[in-house]
């Protein structure tokens, strides 16, 4: 409450003080004027009180509330923003024993009174007085708490009382009895996070509300004096006696035969107990994510993200979004029986083992015990000894995670997010807020790198051992799944062959340096690149968010787009209240080297690790991307390439030192890439993506593209090109590249403006000429103790092709 009301209220008790010392001991007319001073004061506190309670418009906007809305691109709903859990129902979706029992029990006068009982209003202050309080409150003043918690308060003052009488007659103002009884039985709440009669009769009973028999509705509406004291779950006692009284009160008020109540009252107390979960929609993290942009959007526009039916279009698509789900769903289930069977077993699970007891120490539980006093050493001995508690434990812990995103490479619009495998289970999102080492799939960009400084696909370096002096006598040596070959090798085979070693030695002369810069300027742009020679092989951690709009970029040839998620914001009747537009596409890769990374990406699809995709899935199409696994296989992520998706995935555990104990399965490629495989054929069976689009090779108008060409063109003139007439390969071969497709068979990638140069990304410096790129051969390095590992992280384990 305002100060200045805090004082008149001082002021007038002092002036009513003051008026009762000035009438002790004075004639009957003293007497008069002080005994019509206190209404009078109260009158004219009651008066200013007025501007401090809720408005007419106000009260009418809380009869039309509506929750906002989430809509995808193709029309559905795929959440909506509620103050609570609850769903609306009208009053005729009641059952009428509810009804009838609320009124008898609650506000027997309720069709006669507009707000305000007075008869009941002074027997309550006569009964507090005697010391019996009862409450006096209609349902219309038990609505306007429940509506206006916040100005009006729950504390027993005369002010909080005098808020609710003015509120509650500004309501029966506001709305017809009917209304108030149907917003008064939607807003009450009933424990379990239930709120309204709906979900109270789903929790308690399992049941709609218009099927609530005349016990059930008599159990409710006893619950309104104290949700808590007459739980019928944990106080069945107290809610059955409740029961009955209720039940006494519609016999006293006509609702209820005398006989007919003898009976009900013997009967027991039959509680179905469900407790509801909120609803999640198609997309809850997806949703989650938009939560605080959208309150953020409303607050400074003058809108409730909760109340004014806000309808808020999105790129998702609810097609793309199910596939999506299901995929998960299907390899996040298979994964779960591996990891299982794994930790199951008593070598890995061991109470006896280091790793499970730092689990047991993470713990609050074991927290809780030592701050209460038992020694470490005591709290450990108990909890390991707590047969639930270790049960529970390994659940949590072996619980098998994943991330996916898809979006338009073209346009930006993210399509799918899956934040989890289950957002009731685990609503902490892997695709925006964890941040885990990408292995492999960050090779891309040491390749792309070094086709930016002139290398092509078709140069070679040895798979040899590789030794790569970090300072202070440490030695880098990365390996891969079985020894080297000791032969040449194609920077195109060593890419789709994922070999640690040709990576190694092609991040060493790009430098650490460029291969960050170029990596934060295609869409790595929010998480942290340590620049030492293990990044090349994914050691520091970023979102699968920033690694989807990263491969975005080479889809969309070299050309970055933010991630777009919403498209449009319209009120309840549909006018657009703003349209976001995504900034403008960035140039941060010459066309040409981008084309040039894509084709040797799709190395990957035809012959390397990620060949699944065509031999298990069946996809045929013009497809490219990258497997990726990280050290102890902790983290597996699989990201593919469609010229008009991108979709990625990731799999692991939210704790990184537990993993699947499997070589095979914890290799991205087994985790990880059934879940994109699964998504992208079932949206080609489906035909919501067309599996027959292509990637269209442009023509690159810059200077360095021009140069680049002219040298590739004098490169194969000197060592030889295809002989003329040969026939193109098939696609999904390995090898062939696709023809260019005839116009108009593929929404364009790049619009007519666009051919025109575009902005250059901030954060990235002028290319190095083509001519610094060399490839010689390693200096042999000194001899420095065995098994260092460069700062950064852990280097990844090696892939292995399956």
């Amino acid at each position: 409450m305002p100060p200045f009301l805090t004082n008149l209220g001082t002021r007038l008790a002092a002036g009513l003080r003051r008026v009762a010392a000035y009438a002790k001991g004075s004639s009957r007319r003293k007497w008069l004027l002080a005994i019509l001073a206190l209404p009078l004061a109260l009158v004219l506190f009651t008066l200013a009180l007025i501007p401090f309670t809720p408005s007419i418009s106000d009260i009418t906007k809380a009869k039309t509330e509506r929750p906002a809305q989430l809509i995808s691109a193709d029309g559905k709903v795929l959440s909506e923003y509620r103050w609570a859990n609850r769903e609306w129902v009208a009053l005729n979706r009641v059952a009428p024993h509810v009804v009838n029992a609320l009124i008898a029990t609650e506000d027997h006068r309720f069709y006669e009174h507009w707000g305000m009982d007075w008869r009941r209003t002074a027997s309550s202050v006569v009964h507090t007085l005697r010391g019996d309080p009862q409450g006096g409150s209609t349902i219309t003043q038990q609505l306007a708490r429940n509506l206006f918690p916040e100005e009006i308060g729950r504390s027993r003052t005369l002010t909080r009382k005098l808020k609710e009488a003015i509120t509650a007659i500004k309501i029966e103002m506001s709305y017809s009895k009917d209304e108030i009884l149907e917003t008064y039985l939607n807003t009450v709440p009933f424990l379990y996070n239930a709120y309204g009669i709906e979900m109270a009769a789903r929790t308690y009973f399992d049941k709609s509300a218009d099927k609530l028999n005349l016990l059930e509705s008599a159990t409710l509406i006893g619950m309104l004096k104290g949700t808590a004291y007459y739980n019928p779950v944990m106080n069945p006692e107290r809610a059955q006696a409740r029961r009955n009284t209720v039940l006494a009160q519609m016999v006293k008020r006509d609702k209820l035969d005398k006989a007919q109540f003898d009976t009900l009252q013997k009967r027991p107390l039959r509680v179905d107990f469900q407790r509801q979960s909120e609803a999640t929609g198609l997309a809850p993290h997806f949703a989650q994510q938009l939560r605080k942009t959208l309150i953020a959007w409303a607050d400074a526009n003058g809108y409730s993200l909760h109340a004014d039916g806000l309808l808020v279009h999105t790129t998702i698509d609810s097609r793309l979004q199910a596939f999506a789900n299901q995929a998960v769903a299907r390899q996040g289930k298979q994964l779960q029986g591996i990891a299982d069977t794994a930790w199951a077993q008593r070598s890995a699970w061991n109470p006896q083992s280091d790793l499970v007891q730092d689990f047991v120490r993470d713990t609050p539980e074991y927290r809780t015990a030592v701050e209460q006093g038992a020694t470490p050493e005591e709290a450990l001995k108990t909890l390991v000894a707590d047969t639930a508690f270790m049960r529970t434990l390994r659940q949590n812990k072996t619980r098998v995670q994943a991330g996916f995103m898809a979006m338009d490479p073209v346009t930006g619009h993210v399509l799918a997010w899956v934040g989890s495998r289950d957002f009731g289970q685990d609503p902490f999102d892997h695709v925006q807020q964890a941040r885990r080492q990408p292995g492999s799939t960050f090779k891309p960009f040491v390749y792309g790198a070094a086709f930016e400084q002139g290398a092509l696909p078709t140069d070679t370096l040895m798979d040899e051992a590789v030794e790569i002096p970090l300072g202070g006598g440490q030695v880098w040596r990365p390996t891969d799944g079985g020894p080297p070959s000791d032969e040449p090798m194609t920077l195109a085979d060593g890419l789709a062959l994922s070999k640690n070693t040709i990576t190694a030695q092609l991040m060493h002369k790009v430098g650490p340096a460029h291969v960050a810069e170029l990596a934060r300027a295609m869409g790595v742009r929010e998480s942290k690149l340590e620049l030492v020679p293990s990044l090349a092989l994914g050691t520091s951690p970023v979102t699968l968010r920033e690694m989807v709009s990263a491969y975005g970029t080479i889809a969309n040839a070299g050309r970055y787009v933010s991630p777009v998620l919403i498209t449009r914001i319209e009120d309840r009747h549909g006018k657009v209240l703003q349209t976001f537009t995504p900034p403008p596409a960035e140039k941060v890769l010459p066309v040409g080297v981008a084309q040039t990374l894509r084709a040797t990406m799709r190395g990957v699809i035809d012959k390397g690790t990620g060949r699944a995709i065509r031999t298990r899935y069946g996809i045929q199409g013009d497809v490219a991307g990258k497997t990726g696994t990280t050290q102890d296989n902790t983290d597996g992520w699989f990201i593919l390439m469609h010229p008009r998706v991108v979709a990625g995935a990731w799999v692991g555990f939210n704790d990184g030192r537990v993993t699947l104990r499997s070589d095979y399965w914890g290799q991205g490629a087994h985790s990880a890439l059934p879940m994109v495989g699964d998504f992208v054929q079932q949206s080609f069976r489906s035909q919501v993506l067309d599996g027959k689009d292509r990637f269209i090779d442009e023509q690159d108008p810059s200077a360095v593209g021009n140069a680049m060409a002219g040298m590739r063109s004098w490169v194969m003139d000197l060592f030889g090109r295809d002989a003329p007439g040969q026939p193109p390969g098939q696609p999904g071969q390995p090898g062939s590249y696709p023809p260019p497709l005839p116009p108009g068979t593929l929404p364009p990638v790049i619009r007519e403006p666009d051919l025109l140069p575009l902005p250059e990304a901030p954060v990235r410096s002028p290319t190095p000429p083509a001519e610094q790129m060399v490839l010689p051969p390693l200096s042999p390095a000194m001899p420095p103790p065995v098994g260092v590992r460069p700062p950064g992280g852990q280097v990844p384990g090696a892939e292995v092709p399956p």
